[in-house]
């Protein structure tokens, strides 16, 4: 399934890294900007993840709630959390049911390693719908931030 700008997000829970489950439908009446990773401890994920982190005053500016999520378990995401001071939720989809709603899973990654989430990012605007959507099928590249905050200047 590819979800494109307009479409309504699928809904999910998943567990944090404190182990608390975290509903998208409780952000509705805020921006949410959601980024799924392949997998934590590597180089252009902790790139990302931290560049975001650097940033987040502007999205707290935008009233954009930041989720990122991977197929890793909680608790190697409360390690990799703890050790690179995230400032946002990181959410575990280790079933990776949210992964594949959201069009965001390889079927084939890398060394055999099979269901891992795409790099990809979604701004799902305060209605819940999708406004910007990127999958990304090489995991070394980044989403277009200058877009996405773009995009979350224009909703705030």
């Amino acid at each position: 399934m590819i979800l494109t700008k307009g479409a309504i997000a699928p809904g999910f829970v998943l567990r944090d890294t404190e182990k608390k489950e975290v509903n998208l439908e409780d952000f509705r009446g805020q921006n949410v900007l959601l980024l799924f990773f392949p997998l934590a401890f590597t180089g252009t994920c902790t790139e990302e993840l931290c560049q975001i982190r650097d940033e987040k005053s502007f999205y707290d500016e935008a009233n954009a709630q930041i989720l990122a999520i991977s197929v890793d378990s909680l608790f190697s995401l409360e390690k990799y959390k703890s050790e690179q001071g995230y400032n946002f939720p990181m959410l575990s989809d280790f079933n990776k049911d949210v992964s594949g709603s959201y069009g965001a899973l390889y079927d084939d990654f890398v060394l055999g390693m099979k269901g891992v989430s795409k790099r990809s990012a979604f701004v799902i605007d305060k209605e819940g719908k999708i406004q910007y959507a990127e999958v990304l099928e090489n995991a070394g590249e980044l989403p277009n931030f200058k877009e996405i905050n773009t995009v979350l200047q224009n909703l705030s």
